[in-house]
């Protein structure tokens, strides 16, 4: 076989990007999918939402809203509050301190992903 075929064959060892870690770690993987990133930045910007709020704002469903909310309470990363304005249920989602800590840091990860891809460094 020449040289030349050789070389085309040869498995290709991505390159490394500055910055990502080897394991993504469960805490990026939770936050990462849009709706949970949507709900955790939705609340980083406003101290209380409503589920109503929450869903129209994000423009998803009762079902997968109440999935996503969950996991991210399951987490600590956000907390739930239910009660009853008259008799009309009520529930109110917050940003917990854990929570606004997981996506500083996933917002950290991102922007060092995007330096790098740039090609620049610094902050």
């Amino acid at each position: 076989m020449a040289d030349s075929a050789r070389r085309t064959n040869a498995v290709r060892t991505p390159r490394r990007i500055a910055g990502a870690s080897a394991a993504t770690g469960k805490l990026e993987q939770l936050i990462h999918e849009r709706a949970r990133l949507g709900i955790v930045s939705a609340l980083a910007a406003n101290p209380i939402l409503t589920f109503q709020e929450l869903r129209d704002l994000l423009g998803l469903t009762d079902g997968n809203l109440a999935v996503h909310a969950r996991r991210l309470e399951e987490a600590g990363y956000v907390s739930c509050a239910k009660d009853f304005d008259g008799r009309v249920p009520r529930t109110q989602y917050r940003l917990t301190a854990t929570g606004r800590k997981a996506l500083d840091g996933y917002l950290g990860h991102m922007e060092s992903l995007i330096r790098s891809a740039r090609g620049t460094r610094g902050s």
